[in-house]
């Protein structure tokens, strides 16, 4: 049940995010009297799931769900209609318009990503606000896995800043560290400030490690919740109870129990618990896996989250910047492919897209999500690579700047070399989703 829900929040965000693309162009095509032969939500080689005719332009879904297009009149797109660029240019075609009609036409499809991303943003500021932690009111402390231990930070620090900026909300910190290459974290620990300097390669092995979990919040362990199985409510631990102590040791952090009872797997050991101000010992059967189906409660619980509220004209300002933002995350994420040592075996296909939609149906989820991938689709297209939206546009600028065209033999050969990479890079990112399910 979780993959379908996954999949169909998947399928949902692509089938919006690719309509108003393509509607971006469609527009634009219209607007300077360009005819659009077709408009179809995905690809539909061989045949359509179904079509229908208005106008001069025919409408259809497409049984291959990588995407949509529209074929716009005298162009040299994923169609490769070379037989209409063998008839004399018509003044309804594409080739037929001045340069910056057919540059706005072009960009006109992530113009539109952009502008959605952009309402999406202002649209979830309206209705739930934006909630955050503010590093500040992390009163515990962090902890941190064996990636965030390597790092050289250590459970119980408190993060002041990131290479000396401040990040007002803490759950952006691993971003920051990743985003912008940091090379020091500041920190309080035992009281004393502390600089700790981030080894050479941490941030590739960030990149790779593919989890904001390497930094968490520090909480005291009251229970919350148990799994169906769980060894602790078989042994009349109760929701509620305060863990503080295991066999000889004082607990108290949840984190500090978790790493304990992993040294004691198939023993029987004494857990301390403080239910109502009375101390009790509860003795527990720690299975194999050395888990003993506890939960924790919710961070929320215990530190102090703020509430950012927006109406529809405060929202506005608030939803322009969210998406500048995103935009200039995604160009650092982009960059860091380059920069980053091994970076690319990162890079994963539609099984890692769709991955990053939870497991239930949550609107507030799936609309951040929509939202980040808009931004993504605008940026994608528009790099400078042949068969993309940026492909054209640079030999447009090219035919700008030195008033003349690129042949039609060579805008033909250069859409077939841009559509090879392109296959080549979907054929590779989703190989390395398959490589990293096995």
């Amino acid at each position: 049940m979780e993959i379908l829900i996954k999949t169909l929040q998947f399928l949902l965000a692509i089938s919006i995010l690719v309509i108003f693309h393509e509607f971006g162009h469609f527009i634009a095509a219209r607007i300077f009297k360009t005819r659009v032969e077709k408009f179809y939500l995905f690809f539909n080689p061989w045949f359509s799931i179904f079509k229908f005719k208005r106008g001069e332009t025919e409408y259809g879904l497409g049984w291959l769900p990588l995407g949509g297009y529209v074929k716009i009149s005298g162009m040299i797109d994923e169609s490769m209609d070379k037989e209409q660029m063998k008839l004399p240019a018509q003044p309804h075609e594409f080739r037929s318009k001045p340069a910056w009609q057919r540059l706005i036409i072009m960009l006109a499809g992530v113009i539109v990503n952009l502008l959605l991303a952009v309402v999406i943003y202002i649209g979830m500021l309206s209705v739930w606000g934006y909630d955050y932690l503010p590093t500040n009111e992390v009163t515990y402390g962090i902890t941190v896995d064996s990636l965030g231990y390597e790092m050289g930070l250590r459970n119980g620090d408190k993060i002041v800043s990131v290479d000396h900026i401040v990040v007002e909300d803490f759950m952006d910190i691993p971003k920051t560290i990743i985003l912008e290459e940091a090379t020091t974290i500041q920190v309080t620990r035992n009281n004393e400030p502390f600089e700790v300097r981030i080894p050479e390669g941490s941030i590739s092995k960030l990149i790779k490690h593919k989890s904001p979990d390497f930094i968490s919040v520090r909480i005291p362990f009251f229970v919350g919740a148990f799994t169906n199985d769980s060894k602790g409510k078989a042994a009349g631990i109760l929701v509620e109870d305060q863990i503080i102590g295991l066999n000889d040791s004082v607990m108290t952090f949840f984190d500090q129990f978790r790493d304990e009872v992993q040294r004691h797997k198939n023993e029987m050991v004494r857990i301390t618990i403080l239910r109502n101000n009375d101390t009790l010992v509860v003795p527990v059967e720690v299975p194999a896996g050395g888990l003993i189906g506890v939960f924790p409660k919710s961070p929320a619980e215990f530190l102090t989250f703020r509430e950012k509220n927006y109406n529809i004209i405060t929202a506005i300002p608030a939803g322009v910047f969210k998406a500048y933002e995103g935009t200039g995350n995604y160009l650092k994420s982009i960059k860091l492919l380059f920069s980053q040592e091994k970076a690319y075996e990162s890079v994963g296909g539609f099984i890692a897209i769709g991955n990053f939609f939870p497991a239930t149906w949550d609107w507030r989820a799936f609309w951040s999500m929509t939202a980040f991938l808009s931004i993504m689709l605008a940026v994608l297209n528009v790099l400078p690579i042949p068969a993309l939206d940026g492909g054209h546009v640079l030999f447009l600028l090219y035919e700008i700047v030195f008033r003349r065209k690129p042949s039609d033999k060579f805008l033909e050969y250069a859409q077939v070399v841009g559509m090879v990479l392109l296959f080549g890079l979907l054929i590779w990112a989703n190989a390395n989703d398959i490589i990293k399910l096995f």
